[in-house]
C-alpha cells in the first residue's frame, strides 16, 4: 500500500531546479491567464458554482444567528483552498499550451490518473490549513465576545466597525489571516501545476513549491498580494467578479509555474 505522499514514481528522487523569477514574469503569467480565459470561456463552470456556493453561506449567516461570525473567515479562507479548487483550470492551460483537446471533460483527467493521490494528498494539506484557520479566527472570536451572538449581520457589522474589541478583531484577524495565506501560497503556489505536469509525488511537489518561496520571497509575496486584491474586487462585486478572477487567476498560476520550475 502506498502512502499518501507516494514515492514510487522516478521523478521524486530529486526536486526539480526553481528560477529566479520577478515582477515581470508575474505581468506575463496574468497575461498569458487572461488570452487562456478569452480562449477558453471558463467562466460558465464558476457562475453555475459560485452564486449556490455563495447563496447558501451567505443566506445561512443571514438567517442563523450561530454562523454570523464564521461568514468573514469562510470568505476570506477561500483563497486558501484556491490552489486545489483550480485544479481543471492548470489541466486546460497545460492542453493549450500542448496542442491537446481542452473540453470539461479533459479538465479533470489528474484525479482519475496517476497523479491522483498526490494531488488529493496536497488538497489535504490545504483543507487542513483552512480548517486551522477557521478554528484560530472563531478562537479568536470567542476570546473577544464570549458566547454573544448578535441577532443579525448588520448589528454584528456595526459592532466590529465601532467598538475597540471590533477593531481588534479587525486588527489581529487580518494578522492570523495573513499568516495562514502566507502558508497555503508556500504549499500551494505550484504543487498542483507540477504534480500535472510531471506527475511528481505530493512530498516533491510541495518541497519545491517551498523552494520557490524561499528563492524568490518578494515575487511571491506580490503574487499572494495580487491574488488577494483580484479576489477582494471580486467578492466587493457580489460575487459575480470570480466568474472571471478566478479562471484567470487559476491560467495564470499555470504559467507562473512553467516560468518558475525548471
Amino acid at each position: 500500500m502506498t502512502s499518501s505522499f507516494p514515492l514510487s514514481h522516478g521523478f521524486s528522487a530529486a526536486r526539480p531546479a526553481v528560477r529566479r523569477i520577478g515582477i515581470q514574469d508575474l505581468k506575463a503569467a496574468l497575461s498569458r491567464g487572461v488570452d487562456d480565459f478569452l480562449a477558453m470561456p471558463t467562466h460558465v463552470l464558476f457562475v453555475v458554482l459560485i452564486y449556490p456556493i455563495a447563496g447558501v453561506v451567505i443566506a445561512a449567516a443571514t438567517f442563523e444567528q450561530d454562523l454570523i461570525p464564521i461568514l468573514f473567515p469562510l470568505a476570506a479562507g477561500f483563497a486558501l483552498l484556491g490552489p486545489f479548487a483550480a485544479l481543471g483550470l492548470y489541466e486546460l492551460s497545460r492542453r493549450r499550451e500542448w496542442g491537446l483537446p481542452a473540453a470539461w471533460t479533459d479538465a479533470y483527467a489528474p484525479l482519475r490518473g496517476r497523479s491522483a493521490k498526490a494531488v488529493t494528498a496536497v488538497g489535504v494539506v490545504l483543507a487542513l490549513i483552512f480548517l486551522a484557520w477557521l478554528a484560530a479566527a472563531m478562537g479568536l472570536y470567542w476570546a473577544l465576545y464570549g458566547s454573544v451572538t448578535e441577532p443579525s449581520l448588520l448589528a454584528f457589522l456595526d459592532d466590529v466597525l465601532t467598538t475597540p474589541r471590533g477593531w481588534v478583531l479587525i486588527l489581529t484577524g487580518n494578522l492570523v489571516g495573513a499568516a495562514f495565506s502566507l502558508l497555503a501560497l508556500a504549499v500551494g503556489a505550484v504543487s498542483i501545476p507540477l504534480i500535472i505536469d510531471k506527475d511528481a509525488d505530493a512530498g516533491t511537489a510541495i518541497e519545491t513549491s517551498l523552494a520557490l518561496m524561499r528563492e524568490n520571497p518578494g515575487t511571491m509575496l506580490a503574487w499572494g498580494a495580487i491574488v488577494a486584491g483580484l479576489l477582494v474586487i471580486g467578492m466587493l462585486s457580489l460575487f459575480v467578479g470570480l466568474a472571471v478572477v478566478l479562471p484567470v487567476l487559476g491560467h495564470a498560476t499555470w504559467h507562473l509555474y512553467r516560468r518558475a520550475v525548471a
